[in-house]
């Protein structure tokens, strides 16, 4: 299907129809950010509970896996984003499931290295001369999260190929059940059975698990509208040649290593940041506030993300489809609710800088430092949410390389260099590395702003068309579809 010439004035009965899409698809993508902050400071709290020196212990750990474990494979998962979206859009089923399929192969064979590296967690760190107890009880915490490695692997693919589909609320659900029973069992090995951060670990995983089990029961055993199983692994799938093999492998690589790299790179340097904090004079009052900055942006992420998925998943839908003109209206009604909805967030963090570092500490420097600080995390919060988004729809029209090269000049060579030199040379201290994070927000959303308005949506749609083939007029016709029929993704990768 030749792609649509992209409409310059949408009806207001489309903008509010795609409006409505939007948020169907992100609301429940918010829900579950919450739930997950939810659980990671139930994690929190219980290491409180066990002592000083399990919270330093369980801090190191939870940062540590964090930079080396999870911010990589949920980074390599959106490589399978703009393929299942688009190909979803176009019909393509065969390529939806052999991505799904990959998907999960590489993570799993990701998590090999890196639970090597969780397993000897300590050994690498008393090198570094670190404290011994703490580190002790970090990497009991490390070799014990190894399980949920597993459990991410397919967790990732799982939630991108629902979302990708369109179906988010069971995603919601599914995440709500097992949060709920989060805590209880958290209590249960943690306190009951004496386990301490061992049982918080196991908790963890075990949680994971749970929402696994419960999303491959809803795939497994429910049906979609037209009455076809919601499967994502059809019957008459074929393996490919092995020729064409090692082709698609690299297809795949070439979108899941930027997007990792993306991910990685922003994640990566918040803790950079806390790094830096630790040179500081009396770095333990920014550390402090450091800890409580990075749960408030983490906190206030869970909207620019959903919007990001949201977006990414309706562009890729409709360049599949060949709609380019729909790809363009979700595009530009989503940033106008990132820029709408930053606005709520610069505000709440200013009127509530005080009463917000209360919920954390009583140790009134922490507090007063904080109460300086949050406005300009703010103002962060006002670049952060649009450019988070313009990255979903770079993710959404196949260009996560685009947002990796962003993110590295924005971050790295404008953030940093401002963030040391304020901090250290200026002697603006803490300030001086939020005023940094500024200046890479700041330059980040400019950028991605530019290539977002400057994009080439009937390209993009001819892109697709190239990706993920030609749009089928049924369900699983493209399983059909011979090697010599069609000029798209299945004539040069035939099943």
């Amino acid at each position: 299907m030749a792609a649509e010439q992209t409409q310059k004035h949408p009806t207001l009965p489309e903008v509010k129809e795609e409006l409505k899409k939007i948020i169907d698809r992100g609301f429940p993508i918010l829900a579950m950010g919450l739930a997950t902050y939810l659980k990671n400071m139930i994690l929190v709290m219980c290491m409180g509970r066990l002592g000083s020196l399990e919270l330093a212990g369980g801090a190191l750990a939870i940062g540590f896996t964090n930079i080396t474990g999870y911010s990589v494979l949920s980074g390599l998962a959106l490589g399978m984003e703009p393929l299942s979206s688009q190909a979803f859009g176009s019909r393509n089923l065969t390529l939806v499931s052999l991505a799904l399929q990959r998907t999960i192969f590489m993570l799993l064979t990701a998590s090999i290295p890196i639970a090597f590296l969780w397993f000897n967690f300590e050994s690498l760190m008393l090198k570094l001369h670190q404290d011994s107890q703490i580190i002790h009880v970090a990497s009991v915490f490390c070799r014990f999260a190894v399980p949920d490695l597993i459990a991410n692997s397919f967790l990732h693919p799982l939630r991108i190929y629902l979302r990708c589909k369109g179906t988010t609320w069971p995603l919601l659900w599914c995440t709500s059940l097992a949060t709920m029973l989060h805590f209880p069992i958290t209590v249960y090995l943690t306190f009951t059975l004496c386990l301490g951060i061992q049982g918080i670990a196991i908790s963890t995983f075990v949680s994971n698990f749970v929402t696994l089990f419960f999303l491959l029961g809803y795939i497994f055993f429910t049906y979609d509208q037209d009455g076809s199983p919601s499967k994502p692994l059809a019957e008459n799938v074929k393996l490919l040649p092995s020729i064409s093999v090692g082709e698609q492998w690299i297809m795949l690589l070439q979108l899941a290593i930027p997007s990792c790299l993306a991910v990685c790179l922003e994640w990566w340097w918040y803790e950079f940041m806390t790094v830096l904090a630790g040179y500081l004079d009396r770095p333990e009052v920014p550390l402090a506030a450091s800890a409580i900055v990075i749960q408030t942006t983490s906190l206030m992420y869970t909207l620019p993300s959903a919007l990001s998925a949201s977006v990414s998943s309706r562009v890729g839908n409709e360049l599949g489809a060949g709609r380019p003109a729909k790809a363009r209206l979700a595009t530009g009604i989503a940033i106008g609710l990132a820029f709408l909805t930053s606005t709520f967030g610069f505000i709440l963090t200013t009127i509530g800088r005080e009463a917000w570092g209360r919920v954390f500490t009583k140790d009134r420097e922490v507090l007063e430092l904080t109460a300086t600080v949050l406005p300009i995390i703010g103002l962060c919060e006002l670049a952060n949410c649009p450019q988070t988004t313009c990255c979903g729809v770079l993710r959404g029209s196949a260009r996560p390389g685009v947002g990796a090269g962003i993110n590295f000049y924005s971050f790295y060579l404008m953030g940093t260099p401002v963030a040391i030199i304020l901090a250290f040379v200026w002697k603006l201290g803490f300030l001086g590395l939020c005023y940094g994070l500024l200046a890479a927000q700041v330059a980040c959303v400019i950028s991605m702003l530019i290539v977002t308005y400057s994009t080439d949506w009937e390209g993009a749609s001819l892109k697709a068309k190239q990706l993920v083939g030609r749009t089928n007029e049924l369900p699983y016709e493209d399983q059909l579809v011979k090697i010599e029929e069609g000029n798209g993704f299945l004539k040069r990768f035939s099943f």
